[in-house]
């Protein structure tokens, strides 16, 4: 029976909280499964021996039925012809027969229960192992995510405890400057097409004064011929 012990004890083990309190709840439940497993196969190897006993018994039991039934006829046989000592012999072989079968009758009630109890114990350990399953799958799938957190916090901290953030802030403060330098080339400057209209609208305004000093002089000469 230590078959439906250890059965009993998987049965009604809380999976949650004993994966809890695992240092690596990974490994335990693959050895918790792997004990199901186990034990389902046991389980349902006892369940087959009891069932194979139960046929047999009641294969047993079905002849000594038959022959309480035979000899109860001779019985009857004997008193008919006026044997009462064969009749009598008759009785006592049929009372033998009858207290077989009543005994087997208990081992086959026995043998019922029994495999009563494993089917039982079977579908309850089924269930038990594919909620195990559901979890294991669960329990890889937080596993690995966790290592891979823990791979990302260890790069974090490894680049936070290196030179790489200083040099990085290095190299954007250099590219800033280069930056700045380059708008200070130009400053104060116009673009060149803006410096071409410049030009062109200061030659106009000398143009426009040469033209008036021109026509100062011509009006000069008209008033003054000796000039």
């Amino acid at each position: 029976m230590g078959v439906f012990t250890r059965v009993r004890d998987i049965i009604n083990a809380n999976l949650n909280t004993m994966l809890d309190r695992a240092e690596d709840p990974e490994k335990l439940i693959r050895l918790m499964i792997q004990e199901m497993e186990d034990t389902l196969v046991e389980i349902k190897a006892s369940c087959a021996g009891a069932m194979a006993t139960q046929k047999k018994v009641q294969r047993e039991r079905e002849h000594l039925r038959g022959r309480v039934k035979q000899w109860e006829d001779r019985a009857q046989l004997a008193v008919d012809k006026g044997r009462e000592d064969l009749a009598r012999e008759a009785l006592m072989e049929k009372r033998r027969h009858l207290r077989q079968a009543e005994i087997l009758e208990g081992e086959w009630v026995q043998c019922k229960t029994l495999v009563e109890q494993y089917q039982d114990e079977i579908m309850q350990l089924e269930g038990k192992l594919t909620t195990a399953r559901e979890k294991q799958r669960l329990l890889v799938q937080r596993h690995r995510h966790a290592q891979q957190k823990q791979r990302v916090q260890r790069d974090i901290r490894r680049i936070d405890s290196t030179d790489a953030v200083l040099r990085f802030e290095q190299l954007e403060h250099r590219i800033e400057r280069m930056e700045s330098e380059a708008d200070l080339v130009n400053f104060g400057r116009q673009p060149r097409l803006e410096e071409e209209f410049t030009l062109l609208a200061g030659d106009e305004e000398i143009e426009r004064e040469l033209q008036i000093l021109k026509t100062t002089a011509a009006k000069r000469r008209l008033t003054d011929p000796s000039s």
